[in-house]
């Protein structure tokens, strides 16, 4: 399913090509380094510059044979470069090279998502906008509850992205970060300077202490930021299927021309990209719990994270940004049903106006436990009969007696409980 849907650029720097160039880019940035130290010759770095390459095909062959996927990365290069090559790879462990390799395609594909995350705010702030005053029933544990607007609905999930890109923000500066420190990270073999070099040249931060690998909290980080995000548009996802649902029908993703919603029954439109992300949520989410697991690694670093880093980090980049690109399509092109919001919003009666009635009761006197009593009998009655909520009320002499039908008809004003969206969207400058 990868490989079907995932976007060209976000496959590209998950590719062995990429990985294998970002490999020889740490050993070449290494091996300037030492020149400039003088510990490789000048002639010598010139000849590694120009002959330095793989092949793929190659270090497949070599890697059946020593089951060491560096080492048959360094024969292939070295087959391409020479003598020479005997410059390459000084005083480095495997994991100097993967690891800062790794921490590059890591940042790309951050940079990525958040250009992705970014796009999506101005789509959810379009139509935000767009559906500012389209009134709605606002729902709690699936009731009835007061009126919204869609709007509003679609700005908490603008501020709940802009949360995402902050946390993806920090968590790419966490994980943008390399270490050339050898075997154990004592800098026995190489000098703290190349590790300096090559971060500065790769535009990575160097580790301030690490073993033979980058501490696996890191990783975590970006993992737990990308399934929080999985789980924002989840969130959003579901939503939009419950508001599909035949019996609301406020919202409907889109369909195409010629698209089928079911192989037996014609008439189906069924959510079916949002389903999709919904169910993807929970693989990102499983993704993250494996990056959990490899934090605790024995001593100065074992190799159980390997295995797991090899599926889970290419995977969960490419799964949350196929949902980024795929919830995009959605909001842009979600089709809203105002008339349905206004039908659903009579189901009640008037009763979603109860807290109203309430406060105006307790301001004139009696306590909230009386007020409470008057208006839950109310709405219950119209509940059973099917009578309106207003005229139920109208008709309490109670009631009456401290609410004038002048307030009655403030009180069930709709537009009154929407009064101050504006104020919410002003925080957004829209």
């Amino acid at each position: 399913m990868i490989d079907r849907y995932t976007l060209p650029k976000m496959r590209e720097i998950w590719s062995e090509e990429n990985k294998f160039r970002k490999w020889l880019e740490v050993e070449l940035a290494a091996c300037e380094a030492w020149t400039a130290l003088g510990r490789i010759p000048k002639q010598a770095l010139d000849k590694i510059k120009k002959k330095a390459n793989f092949d793929i095909k190659r270090i497949n062959e070599i890697e059946r044979e020593t089951n060491h996927d560096l080492i048959a990365f360094l024969t292939s290069v070295a087959e391409k470069v020479g003598r020479e090559s005997r410059f390459i790879h000084l005083g480095l462990t495997s994991y100097d090279v993967e690891d800062t390799a790794r921490s590059i395609q890591m940042r790309e594909a951050a940079d990525l998502i958040i250009k992705n995350i970014e796009d999506g705010i101005k789509i959810l702030k379009r139509r935000a906008k767009e559906e500012k005053d389209t009134l709605m029933m606002g729902r709690t544990h699936g009731v009835h509850a007061e009126p919204i607007t869609f709007g509003l609905k679609l700005l908490v999930w603008v501020a709940e992205m802009e949360r995402n890109l902050d946390r993806l923000k920090h968590a790419r500066a966490v994980i943008a970060v390399g270490k050339i420190s050898g075997a154990v990270g004592t800098y026995a073999l190489v000098d703290p300077r190349v590790e300096e070099y090559v971060c500065k040249k790769l535009g990575l931060s160097a580790s301030p202490a690490s073993t033979q690998v980058l501490q696996r909290d890191r990783h975590a980080e970006f993992m737990t930021s990308l399934a929080i995000v999985a789980a924002s548009l989840e969130q959003f996802a579901t939503e939009i299927r419950n508001l599909q649902r035949t019996e609301i029908l406020e919202v409907e993703e889109p369909f195409g021309k010629g698209q089928k919603g079911s192989s037996a029954m014609p008439h189906k439109k069924n959510p079916i990209t949002c389903e999709r992300i919904a169910g993807l949520a929970r693989v990102v989410r499983g993704n993250a719990m494996a990056a959990l697991e490899n934090v605790a690694l024995w001593h100065e670093r074992d190799i159980t994270h390997s295995s797991v880093e090899r599926i889970i980090l290419p995977d969960t980049c490419m799964l949350v940004d196929y949902m980024l690109h795929k919830f995009a399509w959605v909001m842009d092109g979600l089709v809203v049903y105002p008339q349905n919001m206004r039908k659903n919003i009579e189901k009640s009666g008037g009763m979603v106006f109860s807290q109203k009635l309430l406060l105006i009761l307790t301001d004139r006197g009696l306590t909230r436990e009386e007020s409470y009593k008057i208006v839950q009998t109310a709405a219950m009655k119209s509940r059973s009969t099917g009578k309106s909520f207003k005229d139920i009320l109208m008709e309490d002499k109670e009631a009456l007696k401290l609410v004038s039908p002048k307030e009655f008809e403030k009180i069930f004003d709709i537009r009154d409980n929407v009064k101050n969206v504006d104020v919410v969207f002003r925080r957004f400058g829209l």
